[in-house]
């Protein structure tokens, strides 16, 4: 009876563990850090539930300002809204990322509801780019054993990150700049927003305002920005 009761519990909270943690191996891999080969000096800067029309203009032009390059996680329906500012990501060389369509946390989603969202997000993006994305980020990294390999079946490697620094909160500039260089480390994958999942028009002015200090502050530190391999 003891053995039985330890065995569930295990087994619950393995289940727990693969459905809420963004980098959890149980239902399939899930990239939370930079491949070695990417070298120690390498940091990846991943922007989710864009495009904004306010926000990512001024993220891309802080990028490409400064030279470097980072990973976005587009959502379908916000890339319907504005397809050519998820082109101009595009055009800027960014990396692709899909986040589905409607910010759903897939934790208790169909195999069915998971393929529709990812599927419908994926051709928003590719109508939009030319280029079908190679990335997949889940809503808030909650996953059902089926989501990463769904995401495979369309060409796309799951993604988690090392650092999520709550910029979506709107701490102010200064939380933001702060959190993000006391806890980014050689290879990390930093979570920043310029977008809102559930409001396409939310205020993320915060963290593009944030993103021109932090890329002059982590290059200063001696790191290299990067984006998110494909393969």
């Amino acid at each position: 009876m003891i053995a039985a009761g330890a065995a569930a519990l295990a087994t619950a909270g393995a289940l727990a563990h693969g459905a809420f943690h963004r980098n959890s191996p149980v239902f399939g891999r899930a990239i939370g850090r930079l491949p070695r080969v990417s070298g120690g000096d390498a940091v990846a800067l991943t922007f989710d539930d864009g495009p904004n029309p306010h926000a990512t203009p001024r993220i891309l032009d802080a990028l490409a300002e400064a030279g470097v390059w980072a990973t976005f996680f587009l959502l379908g329906r916000h890339v319907d809204r504005w397809p050519a500012l998820a082109r101009r990501v595009h055009e800027a060389g960014h990396a692709l990322g899909n986040h589905g369509w409607y910010h759903r946390k897939l934790y208790l989603a169909s195999p069915a509801r998971v393929r529709e969202d990812l599927g419908r997000g994926t051709r928003a993006i590719a109508d939009a780019t030319g280029a079908s994305p190679r990335l997949f980020r889940a809503p808030h990294g909650f996953r059902a054993p089926w989501v990463s390999t769904i995401a495979a079946s369309l060409g796309q490697r799951t993604v988690g990150w090392s650092l999520g620094v709550w910029d979506s909160d709107r701490p102010g500039v200064d939380a933001i700049v702060t959190r993000t260089l006391a806890g980014t480390r050689p290879r990390s994958i930093v979570l920043l927003h310029d977008g809102d999942g559930y409001d396409p028009l939310a205020d993320r002015s915060q963290t593009a305002a944030a993103v021109p200090i932090i890329v002059a502050a982590l290059r200063a530190r001696g790191f290299r920005l990067v984006t998110i391999p494909a393969g």
